[in-house]
């Protein structure tokens, strides 16, 4: 008969620990709910008992449950101070407080882990590397469609040596919101429509809400109702008559 596996819950390390509040906020001070109130409630459920235990933070006892405090109880704040909170070793009914039950972990504040900190680094460095090289071999033209969604019109006055490294320096800042707008198929039709209304082959009007050809004014398409003029006109280069007016363009901007 094969005996049942135990379960070995893990152990709690006596250790300094700092917490920090999530979505990088850091206010001058922040001070966390230490007690349980009809107004704020502060429970925690036990998995074992099915029950909803009080929670409560008292400098002078060992445990942050309520039911197993014992006699007078001195209550304590909670104040993250510049978004941080540092809790010695000695701490050990705060820091449980604050790592095992209080409701709020992880979703106004987390355990700072220099592990965690060294994985998300390592992605973001990765991150980076994948979007510079992607940019650094990158045509000249791509490039330029690329960077006018970040600098506009101003592309159009920059030699090529100038918006390769611009597109490095844009890769390297944010190498998410790069690879997303290098990974975007509209891009490179969003550019057409900017250099032909920088060269005039098409017309904005002024109210943006139609295209117009340059020699004669005659109506192209209809900007659909708040959306971006060359999104809308990137998206209709793709229809069966857009795709003509895409060609022609195409053709005298070379």
């Amino acid at each position: 008969m094969s005996k049942t596996k135990e379960i070995i819950a893990p152990k709690w390390e006596i250790k300094d620990r700092t917490y920090i509040l999530t979505q990088n906020k850091e206010p001058l001070t922040f001070t966390l709910g230490s007690k349980h109130t009809t107004r704020y409630p502060l429970l925690w459920f036990d998995p074992i008992t099915g029950t909803q235990r009080e929670l409560r933070y008292a400098t002078n006892q060992n445990s942050p449950l309520v039911d197993e405090q014992k006699g007078e109880v001195t209550l304590g704040h909670i104040i993250f101070e510049n978004g941080v909170l540092n809790v010695s070793k000695e701490q050990q009914n705060l820091q449980k407080l604050l790592s095992l039950y209080h409701p709020r972990m992880a979703h106004v504040y987390t355990e700072f882990s220099k592990e965690v900190v060294a994985v998300d680094e390592l992605e973001e460095i990765n991150l980076q590397l994948d979007a510079m090289n992607a940019a650094k071999t990158m045509d000249v033209d791509q490039a330029e469609a690329i960077l006018r969604v970040e600098k506009g019109t101003a592309v159009g006055n920059m030699t090529s040596k100038e918006i390769k490294r611009d597109l490095l320096l844009m890769a390297k800042k944010n190498p998410k919101a790069f690879i997303a707008i290098a990974n975007d198929e509209n891009v490179g039709l969003r550019n057409v429509g900017i250099k032909a209304v920088e060269l005039e082959i098409i017309k904005l009007s002024q109210d943006q809400r139609e295209f117009l050809w340059g020699s004669n004014n005659r109506k192209l398409m209809t900007i659909p109702f708040d959306e971006n003029p060359y999104s809308a006109i990137a998206a209709w280069f793709k229809t069966d008559e857009g795709v003509e007016v895409f060609k022609t363009i195409e053709k005298k901007l070379q």
